[in-house]
């Protein structure tokens, strides 16, 4: 697991990469003395793993947790027991106490490992048919029903999922998320969306319409997509 530590304490860093230097599965890319450097690297890098510090100069860990776009795993530490109940309403995989104990850690850990080995992706599968995914959004695992989904977009590195009343981004590919779907219910428009053949209302020219949402119809898609819909 790729994994930065983000705090202002030099002597704390170098405590906490002897902690994760005991762990061959954890890969540390990165030390940032401050909240801002890391909200400037998360935005260029994709890391699965942050141990963050609540207390710093400027802005705080709950802050930088607040303002990220795509959020890691985070492990939140703390001399101050005061900031956990607000910590897990924002869902961050642990939260310790310092003095951080080689024990403590590696608890903390393992739960870590847990919720990486998810993956990002889960499909449950009842009576041969999949009823619904859990996607991890923002660390938090969601239950959404393949039904309710009109469409997945990919952007960047990630995935949004629209259903009827949500959007849900998840760290995986438009590739991951196809393969695990049922092959009769969805369909490749563009090299950047897969629709819903419930939700595709007509097809015209180079767009599908699928309630008020007009998705473009990539020129290689586009045979397939007319014959599957018997345009000619």
């Amino acid at each position: 697991m790729n994994s930065i530590i983000v705090d202002d304490d030099k002597m704390a860093r170098i405590a906490l990469k002897q902690l994760i230097s005991n762990f061959e599965f954890l890969n540390l890319k990165k030390e940032c003395c401050n909240a801002m450097e890391a909200y400037n690297y998360l935005k260029k890098e994709t890391i699965d793993l942050v141990f963050l510090n609540v207390e710093m100069p400027g802005m705080s860990g709950i802050e930088l947790i607040k303002n990220l776009v795509r959020r890691p795993i985070i492990v939140l530490i703390s001399s101050n027991k005061d900031y956990a109940v607000e910590a897990f309403e924002l869902y961050v995989a642990d939260y310790i106490v310092r003095p951080v104990s080689p024990e403590r850690f590696s608890k903390a850990v393992s739960k870590v490992k847990d919720l990486f080995d998810i993956k990002d992706l889960i499909i449950h599968v009842y009576e041969k048919e999949a009823d619904f995914i859990f996607v991890r959004s923002n660390s938090k695992l969601t239950r959404i029903k393949i039904n309710d989904i009109i469409f997945i977009q990919a952007i960047g590195d990630s995935v949004d999922i629209i259903t009827k009343d949500k959007c849900n981004t998840v760290n995986c590919t438009l590739e991951n998320m196809e393969e695990k779907l049922p092959v009769n219910k969805f369909y490749r428009l563009h090299s950047s969306f897969l629709v819903s053949t419930s939700y595709i209302d007509n097809v015209e020219d180079n767009v599908a319409y699928l309630g008020h949402h007009v998705l473009p119809i990539e020129e290689q898609y586009k045979t397939e997509v007319y014959k599957k819909f018997n345009r000619n």
